[in-house]
């Protein structure tokens, strides 16, 4: 099973059939796809699912919906703070595309020094992957982001990077975490549910 969101509804991807659902089970079809994703993202729909036996259901999907690869950092400093930005309006993490031939890690660090600044950046751990649907040139995009939490003792300027419309790159404590997740992303919510990655 896989949950997608869409305009933060869950799309979920699933090999066995759902029950006690009215109208909004739907099975690997394109046109069906399509009116399901369209529902969720206007609202119409709450959730829904995409019904298909087969064990590779991530494949299939992804077969009528391009997926489109990346990679980010849930990055902790020496005082336990993390690294947000501000983007859309929404609180986020920094991420972005995999670059041609790079490595998933690779392309985790280099976003985060690109969209924040920060330097100096090492791996701890893999934390999850997360998928959500998004619009280019009016076509529907699967979008896979593979997340690491990432520590450093950089603490010089933080630097956003404007032509990817960051507007705010600031680190966060607790108390400043719960807030700035209350107007993020499902997705971003869901890396901090792991309550481990606090601890040093």
């Amino acid at each position: 099973m896989y949950k997608v969101f869409v305009n933060e509804s869950p799309l979920i991807l699933t090999n066995e059939k759902p029950e006690n659902t009215v109208g909004n089970v739907f099975l690997m079809d394109d046109d069906a796809i399509n009116y399901a994703i369209t529902s969720l993202s206007k609202k119409l729909l709450k959730k829904a699912y995409i019904y298909d036996p087969s064990d590779k259901i991530l494949e299939k999907f992804s077969s009528k919906i391009p997926i489109v690869v990346a990679a980010g950092g849930l990055v902790k400093n020496e005082e336990g703070k993390v690294l947000f930005i501000y983007r859309n309006d929404k609180w986020d993490l920094p991420k972005g595309k995999l670059d041609k031939g790079e490595s998933i890690e690779k392309a985790a660090i280099r976003e985060v020094e690109e969209e924040t600044g920060v330097k100096g950046l090492h791996i701890d751990k893999y934390l999850k992957t997360t998928y959500h649907i998004f619009k280019r040139n009016g076509e529907y995009r699967l979008k896979k982001v593979y997340w690491f939490s990432m520590v450093t003792s950089y603490d010089g300027p933080l630097v956003a990077q404007e032509n990817e419309g960051i507007t705010k790159v600031k680190w966060k404590g607790p108390k400043k975490i719960k807030k700035a997740l209350e107007n993020s992303y499902l997705n971003i919510r869901l890396l901090f549910e792991d309550k481990s990655i606090f601890e040093n």
